[in-house]
Parts: C-alpha cells; structure tokens; sequence
C-alpha cells in the first residue's frame, strides 16, 4: 500500500516539474518530423501507385520509401550537432563533449542514425496520443455544457450526455488523459536521456582521444603561460631597475639616464609583443595561414644581455661550444632559462643596480648542453626559491629530460645564488 501511495505521489510530482513538458516539447519535435516524412512518403506513394507494378514490388517500394528518407537524413554529419543540442536544452543531457560537434566517423553517423530513429519513434507514438488526446480532451471537457442527447465526436464515435452529474466522467477523462499524456511522454523522456550519452556521446575510444585532446590544450596553455610570465615577469623587472638608475642619474648623468629611457622603452615594446601574441594564441582567434610570432632562441641572447646592462646591472657572458648546432626546441628552452634567472637575479638579489653582477655560462660538449646563472645576493634577501618562476624551469628542463640545482652557494665575496641546468642534446656536426 506504501509502494502504490509513494508511486502515486511521484507521478503527481512529475506533473508539476518542467523538465516534464520539456521532454514533451522534445517528443513533438519527432513526432512533426514524422509527419513532414510522411507527407513525403505520400507524395512518392501516389507515384509508385501510378507505376503499375505488381504488388509485392509495389509493397516492397513502400517499405523503402518509409525507412530510407530518415536512415539518409540521420546519416548527415549535422544531425548529431542539432540532436546534441535539442538533448542539452530540452531532455537536459550533459556531453562529455561540450558542444556536441557534427559525426566525424561513420561510427558515429550510424550511432546518430540510430538515434534519429528512437527519436522519431518515441516522437511519432507521443505524437498520435497528443492528438487524439487533446481532441477529444477538448470535447469531453466541453460536453457537459452540452444539450441532452447524442453528439459525434469524430467519425465513427459518439457519445451521449444525459444533462446530470454522471456527465462528469467526460471531463475527468480529458484531464486523466492529459495526465497519462504527460507522464508517458516524462517516462519515454526519461529513457532517452539514459540512452543519449551512450548513443550520441563519444565511445571509449572517443573519450581517450577527447581526454588527449584536452591534456594536449592545457600542456600548450600552460607552456604560453610559463612564456607569457618568463617574457613579461623579465621585461617588467627590467623596466622597474632602469627606471631606478633613471631616476638616481637624472641629473648628474643624462646621457645614461637617457640610455635607460631608451631601453624601458625597447623592454616595454617587446613585452606588448610578447602579451598580445599569447592572448591571441589563449583566445584561438588567429586567422588561416596567419603567422605566428618567432620563439626567440639563444641567438638573441646578445639583446637580452644588452637590454640588462642598459639598467646598469653588470653581466658577463661565456659560451663554449658551437650553440647554432643546437636544435631549436632546446635553443629556445635555453634562452628562457636564461632569461629566468636574469629576473630572479634582478627581483632577489637585494643590491642596487650598480652593485649587482650577474655571470652567465653556456658550455656545449659532448656531454650535453649546461647553463649556469650566478650573482650574489644580500643577507636582506630572503633566497629560498620555490617560486612561480623557478617551477617554470623545473618544468622546461623536465620535458627535455634535465636536471636543475638550483639554490645558495659561498662566494668569494659573500652569499650567492646559482642556478645550474644540464640537458642532454645530441649534436650533430656539419
């Protein structure tokens, strides 16, 4: 008795949710393509009538006018797309594979035909108990206003009012049907949204290729992310330290002060560069055959060092080995290392401008190819590293398969840092 009550108590809840009339909506739409196909099949069936053919060829033709009209339409790559939304809006489905695009494979168009079909079976049953429903509905609710006697429903039925209270079952039936309507239409609903993400959604096969897509996205956003912060974060300090020396020269030093100018302004420029090609590349709005901005490599280390000094920083470089036979994927990961530990030497050394050297090594052998990125710091300077920074190297040498040692060392004249990085790389000599 508890059971009956609890199912008759859900059923009324269906009628007052939404998604009931939701899933209803989604059925009416089969159920208009159902007729619109069979308004075609009429069409056709007039004309093989006309043929003159015997009747289990004629039998035959009309089978095939019924089902190949919607297994050809559910075969367009764009029905997927457009079942995939109307399931979203109305049946409130959610895809693993948000928007649900048009069939890639023909895995996927039979699945999608397949669907189509449920989806007009389902629509055209739903589509027929509506009508009959609401017509008669719409009679019997009007039936007790009625004189006494006989009436005519539809062809072929009638009914009688006899002008008492026992005409009240009419209407109770309308709105007994209106109710049966709704929850059958709820109940068919509810199936196809278990069944949507299985026939419409992505197989196994699918997921893992959408899961790669989706780890290969976020390694490139996260690699422009690691660029956009060794570039700008570079530049930034850069501009930061040379407006200081800027400021402290003005007067005694001009040509230096206006050397430093220069400088933040060539340091400011090729930030915006740098900013405006990676937000272009996060907001995928670059246009065909457009070209992408070259990634610079150690061959611009020279304008690195350059820009450096020009804030009065002392910087000596040195290099051994021929660093062009280097490939350009590593030639690039270097030059941000570099430029990395640029910036760190310059936001935690804790010493003015003036006071601050920065030496730089570059050594390629056979062994490999090292980095080292030394300079002292100050005892104000709290040098633990651990920052966005140095996890950015951490990350580059990782995916070229090197070791970082990076941390504080005893100089010759006080503490110091030293950031040393070593990558394999197999050079091959012309």
């Amino acid at each position: 008795m508890r059971t009956t009550a609890r199912w008759v108590w859900q059923a009324i809840g269906c009628l007052w949710r939404p998604s009931t009339y939701l899933r209803w909506v989604y059925l009416l739409l089969g159920a208009a393509l159902v007729l619109a196909f069979i308004l075609v099949d009429s069409a056709l069936g007039a004309v093989v009538s006309g043929l003159g053919l015997p009747k289990v060829a004629t039998g035959t033709l009309y089978v095939v006018l019924g089902l190949v009209p919607p297994l050809v339409l559910g075969l367009l790559p764009a029905v997927r797309e457009v079942e995939g939304i109307a399931v979203e809006s109305l049946l409130a489905v959610r895809f693993e594979e948000r928007p649900l695009g048009p069939a890639r494979t023909w895995a996927q168009r039979r699945r999608t035909t397949a669907w189509f079909c449920l989806h007009l079976l389902g629509g055209g049953v739903v589509g027929v108990l509506s009508t009959v429903v609401f017509g008669l509905g719409a009679i019997w609710l009007a039936a007790p206003f009625r004189s006494a006697g006989t009436h005519d429903a539809v062809p072929g039925l009638s009914y009688a009012v006899r002008g008492n209270w026992t005409d009240l079952w009419m209407p109770a039936a309308a709105i007994g049907g209106l109710a049966s309507l709704f929850l059958l239409s709820a109940a068919v609903g509810a199936l196809l949204a278990y069944l949507a993400p299985q026939v419409l959604g992505p197989t196994a096969a699918e997921r893992i290729e959408l899961l790669e897509q989706q780890t290969a996205t976020l390694a490139e956003r996260n690699r422009l992310a690691r660029e956009l912060h060794d570039s700008v974060g570079h530049a930034l300090s850069l501009v930061t330290i040379q407006a200081a020396a800027a400021r402290r020269v003005l007067a005694s030093d001009p040509e230096f002060a206006k050397t430093a100018l220069a400088a933040m302004e060539t340091s400011a420029r090729a930030a915006l560069a740098d900013l405006d090609h990676v937000l272009g590349l996060l907001r995928d709005d670059r246009r065909p055959g457009s070209r992408t901005a070259p990634q610079t490599t150690l061959g611009g280390l020279d304008r690195l060092v350059e820009a450096t000094r020009a804030g009065g920083i002392t910087v000596e470089v040195e290099h051994r080995g021929e660093l062009a036979q280097l490939p350009a994927a590593v030639s690039r990961e270097a030059y941000r290392i570099i430029q990395e530990g640029l910036t760190n030497a310059i936001r935690h050394a804790g010493r003015p401008a003036g006071e601050l050297a920065v030496g730089i090594s570059i050594r390629l052998d056979a062994s490999g190819l090292e980095l080292i990125v030394a300079n002292p710091v100050s005892g104000r300077s709290d040098h633990t590293g651990g920052g966005r920074g140095l996890a950015g190297i951490r990350e580059r040498v990782a995916v070229l398969r090197g070791t970082v040692d990076a941390g504080p060392v005893s100089r010759p004249d006080g503490p110091g840092w030293r950031l040393a990085v070593r990558l394999p790389v197999n050079v091959t000599k012309g």
